[in-house]
């Protein structure tokens, strides 16, 4: 079920119940995509089981609203399979980059090897793109690598960095704090201010991790 709520004067949260799964985030995507026609809306942004609506102020709400249920009851008679580009990231795993490579194996009573190949073996979906520009949310992360974050998050995380947080695996674009469990690193820029688009992601696409070296 959709609900629909006010985040300010001139904007909607469309929210779904959890969990995230790719099927809801596939539905919101065409969501956004039915709503571009219309006039009074400014820009969609689709997050973790929810898209935001921005509006024009001179806007009825109450009527958007209900435009808003229409679109959804809509979406939910189509088919809203949608499959981006694939990208392959290599990855250089463990070393000074991959700090929490072990403690990830110990807390799964395996081996470091063991997680690599866990990590290397699905092909990932973008649920969502946030926290800093280009970063991806990635669905499809396997049950046996769900790994809390670290209860202190670093003050610096290297950009490059490939962690996991919860039951997400995700890349950091920029230097920043964090505290995701770091595997690695990848020297393919996510982000770059003088391509057009300067986000090698969007929602929607695909991610295969491969190894491109191991340090143990």
């Amino acid at each position: 079920m959709l609900m629909i709520n006010y985040t300010s004067e001139h904007s909607l949260i469309c929210s779904l119940p959890p969990p995230a799964e790719l099927s809801k985030q596939q539905a919101l995507w065409k969501l956004s995509e039915l709503t571009q026609p219309i006039p009074d809306i400014l820009e969609t942004v689709v997050g973790m089981n929810n898209l935001t609506v921005f509006y024009h102020f001179h806007t009825d709400s109450q009527h958007l609203i209900h435009k808003l249920h229409q679109l959804w009851e809509s979406v939910q008679t189509q088919k809203t399979h949608f499959q981006g580009k694939l990208v392959e990231i290599p990855v250089h795993y463990g070393g000074e980059f991959g700090e929490d490579l072990y403690d990830v194996a110990q807390f799964h009573h395996t081996t470091v090897k063991e997680i690599i190949n866990r990590h290397t073996t699905p092909t990932y979906t973008v649920f969502m793109m946030g926290f800093q520009p280009g970063f991806p949310y990635l669905g499809g992360l396997p049950e046996s690598l769900h790994t809390p974050r670290r209860d202190v998050p670093r003050t610096k995380v290297p950009a490059g960095s490939v962690g996991i947080g919860g039951s997400q695996t995700g890349i950091y674009p920029f230097t920043s704090p964090g505290g995701w469990q770091l595997l690695g690193k990848t020297d393919i820029q996510l982000f770059d201010a003088n391509q057009s688009p300067p986000v090698l992601l969007k929602a929607g696409d695909q991610v295969r991790f491969v190894v491109e070296d191991i340090t143990l």
